[in-house]
């Protein structure tokens, strides 16, 4: 669902007026308008000189929910889209993929937590590097520290082929390029509008190269904590829009989402997952890298798992 200023057009009463009202009370999109008490938004609507017109844009977002919702499925037809529509895309690192039942699963939110040098961005520079290689698709990646690295990529990548250096090896790096399309992102904003235009090019199939199959943010919690503690519930209500749009992304177009996250100290100084019990919910898997000191080894470990237990371990190097 858009943000309320990709409506406007479409949906005249949703002006700058209704927009403004919104955004006083944290409301940005459709998303923030779900979370937020209706009956407490109507009732300050009631109290502005333009309540009528505030009313009609209220009924109106109602509508567009209304239009939005899915059909119900029975447990046949979940089955069958599980069976026949959600796959598995291997990230090309064998410890992780036999630890994961083969790999990353379309459909699904993938969380990877861990310190500072803990391998997160090697680990989604390595899936993204896999997936192109292998031609299985295109890779959306939003690199949100400038850490992605066309050097790295092109290791990996000689990793997957024999012809790293001939003439025929660097045609399969730039074909590699070409399926990895690179986004800078330095805010949640940002991120919010590339997403909803990567929804939209997906909607009408007019996303460049082939196949969306894998979307990676790296890191989701640098665009997150910022906007925590400053802004209270509004920063709360963006981060839940984001992860509702990442979720949403993920299940209507069988795409692997995977999103990094850093560590902060718990109790008893045993680190956690950072932004909270709120995001906790959100991915459907949840994984926890750490780096053995001395060596390039890496334990990856399942903190949340669907169909798996949690506590399961595997090493591996990148």
């Amino acid at each position: 669902m858009a943000p309320f200023k990709a409506l406007e057009l479409e949906y005249p009463i949703i002006d700058s007026n209704f927009q403004t009202f919104c955004a006083s009370h944290g409301i940005l999109s459709v998303e923030d308008f779900l979370i937020h008490d209706l009956y407490e938004l109507a009732a300050f609507a009631k109290q502005q000189p333009t309540s009528d017109k505030l009313e009609q844009g209220i009924n109106q977002i109602l509508s567009i929910i209304d239009a939005q919702h899915q059909p119900w499925v029975n447990g046949m037809e979940l089955l069958e889209d599980a069976l026949h529509r959600k796959h598995v895309i291997p990230t090309g690192c064998e410890g992780v993929d036999l630890l994961l039942g083969g790999g990353l699963h379309e459909g699904q939110l993938t969380e990877l937590v861990g310190p500072s040098s803990s391998g997160k961005t090697q680990v989604c520079l390595l899936a993204a590097s896999y997936l192109a290689s292998k031609h299985m698709g295109t890779v959306v990646y939003l690199d949100t520290g400038n850490s992605f690295s066309t050097q790295r990529i092109a290791e990996f990548v000689g990793r997957f082929s024999n012809h790293v250096f001939s003439q025929a090896g660097q045609r399969n790096f730039q074909k590699v390029m070409n399926n990895i399309l690179c986004h800078s992102v330095f805010d949640i904003f940002t991120m919010f509008n590339v997403l909803h235009q990567l929804e939209f090019n997906l909607k009408s199939q007019l996303q460049k190269g082939g196949q969306v199959r894998l979307l990676i943010v790296d890191s989701i919690s640098s665009l997150i904590t910022p906007i925590l503690g400053n802004i209270g519930s509004q920063g709360r209500a963006l981060m839940t829009s984001a992860g509702y749009l990442l979720k949403k992304l993920a299940h209507e177009h069988n795409i692997v989402v995977l999103v990094t996250n850093h560590t902060v100290g718990g109790e008893r100084g045993i680190p956690k997952p950072a932004l909270g019990q709120t995001w906790k919910t959100v991915a459907h898997v949840r994984l926890l890298l750490s780096a053995d000191h001395g060596n390039d080894t890496r334990s990856i470990s399942v903190l949340k798992h669907p169909s798996m237990a949690s506590g399961k371990v595997a090493r591996f190097r990148v």
